[in-house]
C-alpha cells in the first residue's frame, strides 16, 4: 500500500501544468512517430533527447516516456489502415487489422486496436506500480539459459501459423531463421552468408523487411491486379459506426487481460521488448482464445492480443530500468542515457533517494495513456479517409512510405534494396499460399536464440546440462514439451473414442 500512497504523491506532481504539457505533447508525438512507417520510438526518443537536455529532469523523462507508449497506439494505425505496421510490435495487429480493414471493418479494428492498447498498457502501469522491484529482481533471474528455453517456447508456436499445409509453413520458417544467420556471428564474430558485402555485416534490419513483406508486395498487388483491387470507396466511417457492440468488446476483454499481463512479464526481460511480446501473446491467444481458429481472418480478439502486449511490454520496461539501471530495450537504453545525462543513477536507491521523480512518472503514465485513447480514438474519421483514395493514387503513396520508411530505419539506402527484395519474396510467398507470419516469427526468434545458446553453453562449459539443472528453465522446457505433446494425445484420445462409439 506504501506504493500506492507514493503513487497519489506523484499524481499531485504530475497534475501541475508543465508536467501534463510535456504529457501531452509526447504522447502526441509519440503517435505520430508509431504511425510513420520505419521511424520508432528508439529514433523518436533519440531525437528529442536533445532537446529535453535544458528542461526539469521530471518534465524530461515524461516527455520520453510520453513518447514511448505512445509509439504503441501509433503503430496500429499504418498496420491496420495501409498493411505497413508502423513500428515492429504492430506486425502481428496488421495480420488481423488489416483483414478487417479488406472487409470494410476499419473502424472497429482501429477502435479495438485503442481499446486493447489502453488495457495493457494499464495493466502493465498498475503491475509497475505495485512490483517494480520485484519484477526487476524477476527479471535477472533469466539469464541465457532461461531467455533459451522461454524463446524454445515461443518457437513452438510457430505450429499453430503454419495454416493449412504444415510444409509450407516449415519452408517459410526455415528462411525466416536463414534470413536472421546473415551478418556477424553475436558471439564468435564470424561473418556469414554476406556474399563479401559489407551491408550485410551487421545482418539484416527488421523493419525494412516488414516493410517489404507487408506494403511494398501490396504495391506490386495493386499494379499487377489494378481492376480487382479496391479500397473502401465511398463508404462513410464516423466514431459512431466504429464502436464496438457487446460480443466484440466481451471477446476483447480476456484476450486484452490475459495479454497485458504476459506482454509486461515479457518486458522486463533483458532484449526482449514489445516485439516478442507482440508474438508471444498473439501465439498465446491463437492457443487458447475461443475465436483461435479465426486468428489472421479478420477478428478483433487477434488485434487485442498484439496491442495489449505491446502496450504493456512498453510499461514493463520501466522496471529493471528505474529499479537497476538495466534497459531492456534499445528505447529503454535511449531513456536510461537521459536519466544519466539529468545527473540521476537509476538503481534500487532511485525510488527512495529521488521518490518524487520515479513515482511522478509513473503517475504521469496513467494520465499519459488516458491522452493516447482520447486522441486516437479522435482522429479514427480522419484515419479512415485513407481508405476513400483511389487505389491508383494510394500505390505511389504507400511506396514513398514504405522507401522512406526503410530508409529511416539505418539512413541506409541498402535497407531500401532489402525492402525492395522483401517486397517481391512477400508477394510470391503470398501468391503462393506460404504464409509470412512463420517467417517473422523465426527471423525475431532466431538472432537472440542463438546469442543466448551460444553464452549458455560457454558458462557452463559447453555442456548441456546448464537447460535442466536451473530451475525456470527446466519449468520452461517442460511446459514446452506439455504444448507440444498434450494437444496430440488428446487429439488420438478423441480419435478413438469416436471410434470406439462407431457401431460395429
Amino acid at each position: 500500500m506504501d506504493n500506492f500512497a507514493h503513487l497519489f504523491q506523484g499524481f499531485a506532481i504530475a497534475f501541475t501544468p508543465v508536467n501534463l504539457l510535456t504529457a501531452l505533447v509526447g504522447a502526441f508525438m509519440g503517435i505520430v512517430v508509431g504511425a510513420m512507417p520505419g521511424i520508432g520510438s528508439l529514433a523518436g526518443c533519440s531525437l528529442l533527447l536533445p532537446l529535453t537536455f535544458h528542461m526539469d529532469p521530471t518534465a524530461g523523462i515524461i516527455m520520453l516516456a510520453g513518447v514511448y507508449y505512445g509509439n504503441m497506439y501509433g503503430g496500429a494505425f499504418s498496420a491496420i489502415l495501409l498493411n505497413i505496421p508502423g513500428d515492429a510490435p504492430a506486425v502481428m495487429t496488421a495480420i488481423d487489422g488489416y483483414a478487417m480493414t479488406k472487409r470494410r471493418k476499419a473502424g472497429k479494428a482501429l477502435f479495438a486496436a485503442n481499446l486493447a492498447s489502453f488495457i495493457g498498457g494499464t495493466i502493465g502501469i498498475l503491475i509497475l506500480t505495485g512490483l517494480a522491484p520485484t519484477l526487476a529482481a524477476l527479471g535477472l533471474k533469466f539469464g541465457p539459459a532461461e531467455m533459451v528455453s522461454l524463446l524454445l517456447l515461443a518457437f513452438t508456436s510457430i505450429g499453430w501459423m503454419m495454416g493449412d499445409d504444415p510444409k509450407y509453413g516449415l519452408i517459410s520458417t526455415f528462411l525466416g531463421a536463414m534470413l536472421a544467420l546473415i551478418g556477424m556471428d553475436p558471439v564468435n564474430g564470424q561473418i556469414r552468408f554476406t556474399g563479401g558485402n559489407i551491408n550485410l555485416y551487421s545482418g539484416l534490419t527488421f523493419i525494412p523487411i516488414v516493410i517489404g513483406m507487408f506494403g511494398f508486395s501490396q504495391v506490386i498487388e495493386m499494379v499487377t491486379n489494378r481492376m480487382s483491387f479496391h479500397f473502401l470507396g465511398g463508404e462513410k466511417l464516423s466514431i459512431k459506426g466504429s464502436l464496438l457492440n457487446r460480443e466484440e468488446v466481451k471477446g476483447i476483454l480476456p484476450n486484452a487481460l490475459r495479454s497485458g499481463v504476459l506482454g509486461c512479464f515479457v518486458g522486463i526481460l533483458p532484449g526482449a521488448g514489445a516485439t516478442i511480446a507482440s508474438f508471444i501473446s498473439y501465439m498465446t491467444g491463437k492457443r487458447v482464445s475461443k475465436k483461435g481458429e479465426q486468428f489472421g481472418e479478420g477478428v478483433v480478439e487477434g488485434i487485442a492480443c498484439s496491442e495489449a502486449a505491446n502496450n504493456a511490454a512498453a510499461a514493463g520496461a520501466f522496471a529493471p530500468l528505474l529499479s537497476l539501471g538495466l534497459p531492456g530495450s534499445g528505447t529503454a537504453a535511449v531513456l536510461l542515457g537521459g536519466l544519466m545525462m539529468w545527473g540521476l543513477q537509476p538503481g534500487p536507491r532511485l525510488f527512495t533517494e529521488q521518490a518524487d521523480f520515479c513515482w511522478s512518472l509513473i503517475a504521469s503514465m496513467y494520465i499519459g495513456n488516458i491522452i493516447c485513447i482520447l486522441i486516437a480514438i479522435a482522429v479514427i474519421p480522419f484515419l479512415t479517409k485513407i481508405l476513400k483514395v483511389p487505389a491508383g493514387i494510394m500505390a505511389p503513396i504507400i511506396m514513398t512510405l514504405c522507401v522512406v520508411g526503410s530508409y529511416a530505419a539505418n539512413n541506409n539506402i541498402f535497407d531500401v534494396y532489402v525492402m525492395i527484395a522483401a517486397g517481391f519474396i512477400g508477394y510470391f510467398l503470398n501468391k503462393n499460399k506460404y504464409p509470412i507470419a512463420p517467417l517473422l516469427l523465426a527471423f525475431v526468434l532466431t538472432g537472440t536464440l542463438e546469442k543466448n545458446f551460444s553464452q549458455a553453453f560457454k558458462i557452463n562449459g559447453g555442456s548441456p546440462s546448464i537447460f535442466f539443472t536451473k530451475p525456470i528453465s527446466l519449468g520452461l522446457l517442460i511446459f514446452m514439451v506439455l504444448f507440444i505433446t498434450v494437444p496430440m494425445v488428446m487429439k488420438k484420445v478423441k480419435a478413438s473414442k469416436n471410434t470406439g462409439d462407431q457401431p460395429g
